[in-house]
C-alpha cells in the first residue's frame, strides 16, 4: 500500500504549524487495520481503539513469534539539548520513514506524552514536520488511557495507606482487627515514602498538608505532611516500563513500598492488601499501542517516564512486540546519552536480556552553538538572533559536548552515529565542521532532513544505521549489581558524566549505608535523577563541565521497578509550569471539533 507522503505531498512544514501538517496527513491516513496487516500482525492480535489506533495483544505475538530471530535493534539519543529538546521523537520517526524508503520493514517504539509538557513547554513528543505519529490529538491527549490508569493504580495505593493510617490512629487493636481483619500495620507518619500523582506540572502540589479535620473531626482523614509528583514518574509507571509481561508486573506492584513501621520495617502494597486491586486498574495498559507515521510505518507507544527524574523510556514489551515484528526496530531513549542511553544501557538491557545493534545521537546546530557559547534559547521566547546567524567556532566549541555523548556510547560497545537534525536555518559551514570533528573521533555522522522532507530526508541517515547494524559490537554494562551502590553512583557520575567525584548529604549517606547493608541489594538497579540540561547536576553549566563534584541530596528506593534512585541536586518529581505555557495556545474549533494549536 502507498505511503502517505507518496499518496500526496503532505504541507510544507516551513509554512505551516506541526499541529496543521499532521491534521492534513491525518485525512489520508490509513487505517488501523491495514497498518497492523502490514506489520504483521493477525486479526486477533490486533485490539482496534477506533479506526486509526490500536493496542497490540503482546502475549499472542510473543508466542506465535518466539522463534522468530529477533530484527536489529536501534537506540536513539542525544546530545545535552537546550530547553526547547533537539527532536529524538522526530528523528526516530524520521529513521524508521528513512528505513522504509530503503524498503526496510522498520517500526519505532516511543514513549506516551504526558499532560504536563503537551500543557507546558514542550509539547506533545509526537515529532514535528514531515516526521510525526498520527492522529496526533488523541496520541497527545490520554491516547487509550494508559496514563489515567497508572494514576488511579497509584492514587488507590495512597488511599490505602492514608485511611489506614486514619484507622490505626482512631481504634485500638482490637477493634481495629474486628473491622478490617487486619492486625495493626504500626506506620511510622514521619517514614511516609509515597506521595500522590497527577499528570500535569504544578509546582503548587509539590508539598501539601492533607487530612486536616473538617466538619467530621478525625473522620476526614490523617493530618500529614503529603506530596504531589508528576503521573510519569509514578513507580508504577517504571513498572509498566520494565515488567516482561504481566505476571512480572504483578509481582512487582506487591513490593511497592508504601512507608516504614516504627521498627523501620518497609510496608509494602502487598501488606495493605492493594496490589492486586493496583494491577486490575492497569491490566489494560499492558498491551502495548499501535499508531503510524506521516508515511505509514507503524509506532508503538508504551510507557511514558522522563529520563530525568525516571527511567526515560518506553517499554520492554513494546521493543519485545517490534523487534519480532521488524528488520528494524528503533526505540526511543529521553534526554541525552548521559540520562536517557545510560539507563538503557544499564536499567532497560539488564532487565531485558536484549543488546542494541546500533545508536543513534542526536545534535542540532543550535544546541550545539548553545554550548559553545550562544545564549541559552528561553521556551516561549523569540529564539535569540545568534541562532539565525553562521558562528563556526560556537559551533566547534559546542562538539565538545557532542563528542562526549559519542564517548558514552561507545563506552557501552556499541556504533554510535551522529544524526545532525538540520533546520533550515544551518550552514553548510557549521555542518561541515561537525561532521570533520565526529568523523575524526570515529563516529559516523549523517546530516538528516527528515522534519523537512520526511523519509526522503532521512536516507543518509537510514544507510548509516544500516552500516552501523553490521558492526561487531562488545556491549557490556559500566558497572555490575554487586557493586555497592556507592560505587556504582561514582562510576557513572565520573565516568559517564565528568564529575571529579561524589558528595552527599547526611540523609543521602544514611539511606546507601541502609541498601548496601540489604542481604538484597544486588537485586536492585540504579536510576540516577539528575538534571538534563548539563552534564552536571547545574542546569545552567553549558558544554563540558570540568572540576565539579555531583551531590546526591536523597536517595528513594522503588521496590517494585527493582532500583534505587539517588536524587542529584535541586530537581523535583514534579516539574513546574513556567509563565507562557502551551495550554494557551490550544483551542477546538466548535463547528468541527477539531483540537488545533497542539505540538
Amino acid at each position: 500500500m502507498a505511503s502517505v507522503e507518496t499518496e500526496h505531498k503532505t504541507l510544507d512544514p516551513k509554512n505551516h504549524a506541526d499541529w496543521e501538517v499532521a491534521q492534513d496527513a491525518e485525512k489520508r491516513m490509513k487505517t488501523i487495520y491495514a497498518i497492523a496487516d502490514e506489520m504483521g500482525l493477525t486479526e486477533k492480535e490486533l485490539l482496534p481503539y477506533g479506526h486509526y489506533m490500536g493496542k497490540i495483544d503482546y502475549r499472542a505475538v510473543l508466542k506465535r513469534l518466539e522463534n522468530k530471530p529477533n530484527g536489529k535493534y536501534i537506540n536513539v539519543t542525544a546530545i545535552t539539548p537546550t530547553p526547547l529538546g533537539e527532536g529524538k521523537s522526530t528523528t526516530t520517526i524520521g529513521l524508521v520513514q528513512g528505513l522504509g524508503k530503503r524498503g526496510k520493514k522498520s517500526s519505532a517504539a516511543i514513549r506516551q506524552p504526558s499532560g504536563g509538557p503537551t500543557m507546558g513547554v514542550k509539547g506533545s513528543a509526537a515529532g514535528g514536520g514531515r516526521s510525526q505519529c498520527i492522529p496526533l490529538t488523541p496520541f497527545s491527549l490520554g491516547f487509550t488511557g494508559d496514563i489515567n490508569s497508572i494514576m488511579n493504580a497509584h492514587n488507590l495505593a495512597m488511599v490505602a495507606l492514608t485511611s489506614r493510617m486514619q484507622h490505626e490512629r482512631n481504634y485500638d487493636d482490637e477493634k481495629l482487627e474486628k473491622l478490617s481483619g487486619m492486625k495493626r500495620l504500626d506506620i511510622d507518619s514521619t517514614r511516609v515514602e509515597m506521595g500522590w500523582v497527577i499528570d500535569f506540572c504544578c509546582q503548587a502540589l509539590r508539598n501539601v498538608i492533607i487530612g486536616i479535620d473538617g466538619v467530621n473531626g478525625q473522620r476526614d482523614g490523617y493530618m500529614m505532611r503529603s506530596k504531589f509528583d508528576i503521573a510519569v514518574s509514578s513507580e508504577v509507571m517504571a513498572i509498566l516500563a520494565v515488567a516482561k509481561d504481566l505476571r512480572d508486573l504483578r509481582e512487582r506492584m506487591s513490593k511497592i513500598i508504601l512507608a516504614y513501621d516504627k521498627k523501620g520495617n518497609p510496608l509494602t502494597t502487598k501488606d495493605f492488601e492493594v496490589d492486586g486491586a493496583m494491577t486490575a486498574w492497569i491490566v489494560e495498559a499492558v498491551n502495548p499501542n499501535l499508531i503510524q507515521t506521516l508515511e505509514g510505518q507503524p509506532v508503538i507507544v508504551h510507557a511514558g517516564p522522563f529520563a530525568n527524574i525516571a527511567i526515560g523510556q518506553s517499554s520492554i514489551i513494546a521493543d519485545q512486540v517490534g523487534l519480532k515484528l521488524s528488520e528494524y526496530h528503533v526505540t526511543e531513549s529521553g534526554f541525552g546519552a548521559d540520562i536517557g542511553y545510560e539507563k538503557f544501557w544499564n536499567l532497560k538491557c539488564h532487565y531485558s536480556g536484549l543488546k542494541p545493534d546500533a545508536a543513534v545521537v542526536v545534535a542540532t546546530i543550535r544546541a550545539l552553538k548553545c554550548h559553545g557559547g550562544a545564549p541559552v534559547p528561553a521556551p516561549g521566547k523569540p529564539l535569540p538572533e545568534e541562532y539565525n546567524t553562521e558562528n563556526v567556532e560556537w559551533v566547534a566549541k559546542g562538539c565538545d559536548n557532542l563528542l562526549h555523548h559519542v564517548n558514552i556510547v561507545k563506552k557501552s560497545g556499541v556504533s554510535p552515529v551522529v544524526c545532525i537534525n538540520a533546520f533550515v536555518t544551518d550552514t553548510d559551514a557549521e555542518i561541515a565542521k561537525v561532521r570533520e570533528l565526529c568523523e575524526a573521533a570515529g563516529a559516523r555522522v549523517a546530516v538528516s532532513r527528515h522534519w523537512e522532507l520526511g523519509g526522503e530526508g532521512a536516507l543518509e541517515l537510514a544507510d548509516a544505521v544500516i552500516a552501523a547494524c553490521e558492526d561487531e559490537t562488545e556491549f557490556t554494562p559500566l558497572y555490575t549489581w554487586d557493586m555497592p551502590a556507592r560505587e556504582r553512583i561514582e562510576r557513572v557520575a565520573t565516568e559517564v558524566y565528568g564529575a571529579d567525584g561524589v558528595d552527599y548529604s547526611v540523609e543521602a549517606l544514611r539511606k546507601l549505608k541502609a541498601i548496601e547493608a540489604d542481604p538484597k541489594a544486588s537485586e536492585l538497579g540504579m536510576c540516577m535523577v539528575k538534571s538534563h540540561l548539563s552534564l552536571s547536576d547545574i542546569p545552567t553549566k553549558k558544554g563540558v563541565p570540568t572540576g565539579w563534584r555531583l551531590t546526591i541530596r536523597d536517595v528513594l528506593v522503588f521496590g517494585g521497578a527493582g532500583f534505587f534512585v539517588p536524587v542529584a541536586g535541586a530537581i523535583s518529581l514534579m516539574p513546574g509550569t513556567g509563565s507562557n505555557p502551551s495550554f494557551r495556545r490550544i483551542d477546538v474549533d466548535p463547528d468541527t471539533g477539531q483540537v488545533k494549536g497542539l505540538f
